[in-house]
């Protein structure tokens, strides 16, 4: 199991550059691991793109199948304590922070534990340097 974030849940969703990867990514390990608020989000980055003329149907229909299969880190009291944490120490945006903060819930405290698959530089960075071992831009899933 792996945690993705957002970034990288939609180039499952629409043909972005990533797509292939991360495809590759979910046919290695296909059990998917999320924060609660993620099909929010993926439903946010749709609507954007269907306002932009793009035709997004099918998208949400694979959204849909993701939402049943992924697991959820629901929001708790020890999640928003780490989110708190994690905005401190690190230059990340609050939703970032609660995903990371997420994942580490879900990892029990040991970040080794459990691969991060994100797209967003800043979370990557923010993820490795607690502990996490990243798949995502600076390390292409083709080369692992």
């Amino acid at each position: 199991m792996r945690f993705w974030d957002t970034s990288a849940i939609v180039p499952l969703l629409v043909a972005e550059a990533a797509t292939s990867s991360v495809r590759d990514a979910l046919r290695d390990d296909p059990e998917i691991l999320v924060w609660w608020a993620t099909g929010t989000e993926c439903v946010s980055a749709l609507a954007r793109a269907e306002r932009a003329g793009m035709e997004t149907a099918e998208a949400y229909a694979r959204l849909d199948v993701l939402v049943e299969a992924w697991h959820e880190v629901a929001a708790t009291d020890v999640v928003r304590r780490t989110t708190v944490r994690l905005l401190r120490v690190h230059t990340l945006r609050a939703a970032d922070a609660v995903q990371l903060a997420a994942a580490i819930v879900a990892s029990e405290g040991d970040p080794r534990t459990l691969p991060f698959v994100t797209f967003d530089e800043r979370l990557a960075d923010a993820a490795s340097r607690e502990g996490f071992g990243v798949i995502g831009l600076s390390t292409p899933y083709d080369a692992r």
